[in-house]
């Protein structure tokens, strides 16, 4: 580990601290520069670069890294530790994976790069990988009780996790990766027939011990989510992804098939590397391996017994930052870090955009007690808007950081294009479109922000919940709180808010025109009348 002496970086008067996490794996070389806010003890990634090192073209006979793959190596450290020195962070932490701690001479290079650049580099197990995998993945989903079934193909290795959110039940290690298989089995390419039949067995035989550790700690009534993370798995999702009339904007909890990753493997397997090459989500060095990899995803699915898996952004790199945290005593454990994800990312994008957080959790507070006595009335809700209605409500203001005028169209695109880790692109997607009609007009066929919610049950959920947070906006609209609580009751035919006041004898006058203003529409959506109380 790299100590370096730097001034710590400020928001809005808190210290963050900045760590660098590289990490040196068979076929690409990444670096990620986080922000730690040790108050929200969460982090956000400010610089991610990759190189491809293919430090797994190793010498055929000795096993050795190539002269050639340690330059690269070499070079793309060089230039990471510059980037990661400009960014002021206080410490590097980096590790090697399988390319290195399986050549003979893996241990020289990581002396190398200790004398050149004064790095020292954990050379990680398969069950650490396995490990910090697990940490990375957990910074940016939420878990649960349910079990997660978390695979990741690199070049030299796949690793298979099986977790929730208490506890990871088993971390395995399989040498089976893209760029191995890509060098000892892929002859012609195209395949032949014969050829990816002949590998698709000899990836099972290799998986299943590791597959059959995970499927013994499975009780028989747990139904394990499947998570796939690595270079393989995101390029597969963006081929899926490339075919939907609306593809999303990001990767991070997008969602595919068994049926679509067959028919994606079925299109890569018969395309040459040129054709390949075309494709407008592969590189030319994915080009050459995504077909042995995504062979191992296409195999693992049969074997686990799963329909469909969703995709992780986030994985070795990010467990690096989360191992970071928890030996500085940042997080008292990775799950109390993982049970409050939701929660977490939007109190940093709320501090990102300096929105007013005691106003925004008074706004949030009415909202929920709207969402809890209305219930039949005024939603039909399962729970599940509860939470999105939530982090809209914290966040509708944020559009006010770049103008005023129109705010809410501001924040609807903040925080459509914003990250919000725990929430599936559908959940981001609510959650943006609900800040935006929380004022003014209802929602409208020609709005971007209505045409990009993906279904019907989606788009009702979002007027439902817009119309609780345009009713929890209009009883805040003074910087300081004069609404103490508020009770809430359907009677007939009217809606009645019934107010207490902060003070004795607290003026509502400014309330009760603010919600003036929203009993039309109020009327139109619901046909219940708007009726104001004031506790005496």
């Amino acid at each position: 580990m790299l100590q370096v002496t730097a001034g710590p970086s400020v928001q809005k008067g808190r210290a963050l601290r900045k760590i660098a996490a590289i990490d040196i794996g068979t076929n690409s070389t990444h670096l990620l520069v986080a922000s730690v806010d040790p108050e929200l003890r969460t982090f956000s990634i400010e610089l991610a670069e990759k190189s491809t090192t293919r430090l797994g073209e190793r010498d055929p006979e000795t096993g050795n890294l190539s002269a050639a793959a340690i330059e690269r190596g070499l070079e793309a450290l060089r230039r990471f530790r510059e980037l990661a020195l400009s960014h002021q962070v206080e410490q590097i932490v980096t590790a090697a994976t399988s390319a290195v701690r399986e050549a003979p001479n893996g241990r020289d290079f990581l002396q190398e790069i200790q004398d050149q650049f004064d790095l020292e580099v954990d050379l990680v197990s398969g069950p650490e990988e396995a490990r910090l995998i697990y940490l990375g993945v957990l910074s940016g989903m939420p878990f649960g009780d349910c079990p997660h079934l978390v695979l990741d193909i690199g070049g030299g290795s796949t690793e298979l996790i099986l977790a929730d959110g208490r506890d990871a039940r088993a971390l395995t290690s399989t040498r089976v990766g893209a760029v191995r298989l890509q060098r000892d089995f892929v002859e012609a390419d195209p395949m032949p027939p014969q050829r990816r039949t002949f590998l698709q067995a000899f990836i099972q035989g290799s998986l299943e011990p590791a597959v059959n550790k995970v499927l013994r700690r499975i009780t028989p009534e747990e139904i394990p989510v499947m998570v796939a993370t690595s270079g393989t798995a995101m390029a597969i999702g963006a081929l899926a992804a490339s075919e939907e009339d609306r593809p999303p904007l990001k990767l991070h909890g997008y969602r595919v098939s068994k049926q679509r990753l067959d028919k994606v493997v079925d299109r890569l397997v018969v395309m040459t590397p040129e054709q390949r090459k075309a494709l407008a989500p592969i590189n030319d060095r994915r080009a050459e391996i995504i077909v042995p990899g995504a062979l191992i995803l296409q195999t693992s699915m049969q074997m686990l017994g799963v329909n469909e898996l969703v995709l992780s952004e986030r994985a070795l790199r990010e467990g690096l930052i989360v191992d970071w945290m928890l030996r500085q005593g940042l997080l008292e454990d990775r799950f109390s870090f993982q049970s409050s994800i939701r929660q977490r990312t939007v109190i940093h994008q709320v501090q990102r955009f300096a929105v007013n957080q005691q106003r925004a959790e008074r706004v949030a507070s009415h909202s929920l007690t709207l969402y809890d006595s209305t219930k039949g009335h005024l939603h039909r809700d399962d729970g599940s808007g509860r939470d999105l209605l939530w982090a809209a409500a914290m966040l509708h203001a944020c559009g006010q950081h770049i103008n005023l005028s129109a705010y809410h169209k501001h924040s609807w695109y903040l925080i459509r294009h914003g990250e919000l880790l725990g929430y599936s692109e559908a959940e981001h997607l609510m959650v943006a479109s609900i800040a935006r009609y929380h004022r003014r007009s209802l929602p409208k066929k020609r709005h971007e922000s209505w045409q990009a919610l993906q279904s019907r049950d989606n788009r009702r959920t979002v007027s439902e919940m817009a119309l609780l947070l345009r009713l929890a906006v209009a009883l805040d609209r003074r910087p300081e709180p004069v609404v103490k609580s508020l009770l809430v009751k359907v009677k007939n035919e009217d809606l009645v808010l019934e107010l207490v006041g902060e003070q004795a004898d607290q003026d509502f006058s400014l309330e009760q025109w603010s919600l003036e203003s929203c009993a039309p529409i109020l009327k139109e959506v619901t046909g219940l009348n708007l009726k104001l109380k004031v506790q005496e």
